[in-house]
């Protein structure tokens, strides 16, 4: 049974609506930016004047002083790279942004690619020696295991900086532009009677809509707008795609494309296979729960423009600052020390909230450097789905914060585990949220909301990835993009099956998916970090306050270890396809409590 705390609501700073403040990264990026490249460039140095001692019998103290000074130019990096990123985020229209992010990434770059001499050299360390340094490593000894790992698939100095060069006007560039092209676009609507010009952020408030013509509406303008792009940001894809292939399977020997994220993430192929199969069986409980979704909102027939439509009990809009103490007090109710940590971030103004013209569209936490309070982006719209993002964007500054006593190489958690504290969080408000609420259309009501969420962040994941192995081999064998379009219309109706009609003009949904084109192959980890959660969150219930301190100390656990030694420690396997079931299974309670209600 879990311990409840009371919910205490807190009087936030007057700060809690205002946009964030960069100043603790860069003062004056225009003035400023020689100062720092000149701090980092003495550090660069020095590093690299150790490179005629470097051999494997080196004493292991001295090698520990030359890590030393590399994370210090880990940290100076970080910090100019954080600060060109969200910068460039409050307005990807920005020039001089633009300008200073481009800068800054070549000269990044350069700074890498002058110390990829240590990465090479520890790789040809022999075992003996690698054990020997290793163990008086301490809370590196991850971080150079994970350099070690790459050694197979590793190339020569000079061809590690060549891809990284190239990287700079090549991948980054190309992710630049489709940034600035997706978040320039307008859409056009009419709402109550007068037509209205929006962003993208704006425009996706009106697919939960109560409205089914609206929804309808605004699906039809979204995919109208980005198919009118389709030629230009096909081929951006294929580039991408056809890109990651030349370097990560012909070039470094990976077996599949996804390989290399899955040795990134340090996760077996075996795992992923079994938790996209896992997914792939489980299709029909959502195809169950659109049905009965269907029943109560009066929906008839399902189609794929209304699978968010709001319960009657959701269409309220909620102020910035009431959406912040919600958020708060839901985490005071866990832990008091988490919900300290989640204010710390209003308090020191490194939240960015509100949507406007030019702003990156979605949200993220941006954790720079263990010690300093994480930077998180949002685009608020006062929709209930708001409240809910800013709980999950809030827990990633929590584990950053929880894991700041560690090195910066090893205080960001692996991704598989990256999104296990923001959706715990949501996990936890959406608790709280139930657990104080009787009336049975409001209980009805956020449970639609969870499932929806759950939805969104498991399964339509899951089909992410089925779409890009099926995607990078037909790039492979020279698809255009209106076939990539086809084909991800075709498992978009597998997916959903007869339970929910999907009109033709979501074949283009894909274009507008930023991870497919920045990231590939990495939308698992939603997948996994949600299934992961829904089983976490069930030893919660079963055993309440005692449960809290063990997720604590895996979120102060960072990035330090592997993902398999993390989850060993709660008795996790990531590799059977029963751990991934009993995700499916607590879905499944819900969607059977969610039917209850009809009756």
């Amino acid at each position: 049974m879990i311990v409840r705390r009371p919910i205490r609501q807190k009087t936030l700073s007057p700060a809690v609506s205002a946009r964030w403040d960069l100043t603790h990264l860069v003062k004056n990026p225009l003035n400023d930016l020689a100062r720092h490249l000149e701090t980092l460039e003495a550090q660069v140095v020095q590093v690299e004047s150790a490179r005629a001692r470097l051999h494997a019998t080196m004493a292991s103290a001295e090698f520990r002083s030359i890590l030393t000074v590399t994370e210090s130019i880990a940290e100076s990096s970080a910090r100019l790279g954080a600060f060109a990123y969200l910068w460039f985020s409050e307005n990807t229209k920005n020039t001089k942004a633009r300008s200073f992010k481009s800068q800054v990434e070549k000269r990044l770059t350069a700074v890498n690619n002058r110390l990829l001499f240590l990465d090479l050299w520890w790789q040809g360390v022999d075992n003996e020696n690698t054990a020997r340094l290793m163990a008086d490593a301490g809370d590196l000894r991850y971080y150079l295991e994970t350099i070690r790992r790459y050694t197979p698939h590793t190339l020569s100095e000079s061809e590690e900086k060549i891809i990284n060069v190239k990287n700079v006007t090549g991948r980054s560039a190309v992710n630049t532009l489709y940034d600035v092209v997706t978040n320039g676009l307008a859409f056009t609507m009419k709402i109550g009677g007068k037509i209205q010009t929006m962003n993208r952020e704006q425009l996706m408030s009106h697919v939960r809509s109560s409205k089914a013509s609206i929804r309808q509406a605004a699906y039809r303008e979204l995919y109208r707008v980005f198919s009118t792009q389709r030629d230009l940001l096909g081929e951006m894809y294929r580039t991408l795609v056809n890109d990651w292939r030349a370097e990560n399977v012909e070039l470094r020997g990976f077996a599949s494309p996804i390989a290399t994220r899955n040795l990134g993430n340090d996760v077996p192929d075996q795992a992923v296979d079994v938790l996209l199969s896992t997914c792939a069986k489980n299709a029909e409980i959502f195809q169950t729960y659109f049905k009965l979704k269907a029943k109560i909102c009066k929906i008839s027939p399902m189609n794929r423009y209304h699978i968010y439509a709001p319960h009657r009990a959701e269409t309220k809009k909620y102020a910035y600052a009431d959406a912040a103490s919600m958020v708060l007090g839901a985490y005071r109710g866990f832990s008091p020390r988490l919900a300290e940590l989640a204010e710390q971030v209003f308090r020191d103004r490194h939240i960015d909230g509100p949507t406007c013209p030019g702003k990156l569209g979605g949200a993220y936490c941006h954790s720079v450097v263990p010690g300093l309070t994480p930077y998180v982006m949002l685009n608020y719209t006062g929709e209930a789905r708001d409240i809910a993002t800013m709980a999950h964007e809030l827990g990633h500054a929590i584990h950053g914060m929880m894991a700041k006593n560690h090195s910066i190489f090893t205080f960001h958690s692996t991704l598989p585990l990256a999104e296990t504290a923001s959706v715990f969080g949501e996990r936890i408000l959406s608790d709280t949220l139930m657990s104080n609420e009787h009336s049975k259309a409001v209980r009805q009501g956020l449970l639609l909301s969870q499932l929806d969420d759950i939805y969104a962040t498991v399964l339509r994941q899951a089909y992410f990835i089925r779409f890009e192995q099926i995607a990078h081999q037909m790039v492979a064998e020279g698809a255009t993009g209106d076939q990539l379009a086809r084909a991800y219309l075709s498992g978009l109706r597998q997916q959903f099956g007869k339970a929910v009609r999907v009109p033709d003009e979501f074949q283009w949904e894909w274009l507008m998916i930023p991870h497919l084109f920045a990231s590939p192959f990495y939308c698992y980890a939603y997948s996994f970090g949600n299934l992961l959660v829904l089983a976490l969150y069930r030893m919660y219930r079963e055993q309440g306050a005692p449960f809290v301190p063990k997720y604590l100390d895996l979120l102060a656990t960072g990035g330090s270890q592997s993902p398999e030694a993390i989850l060993s420690k709660l008795g996790v396997d990531m590799t059977a396809a029963s751990f991934w079931q009993s995700g499916f299974d607590t879905i499944t309670e819900m969607v059977q409590q969610l039917e209850r209600t009809l009756s």
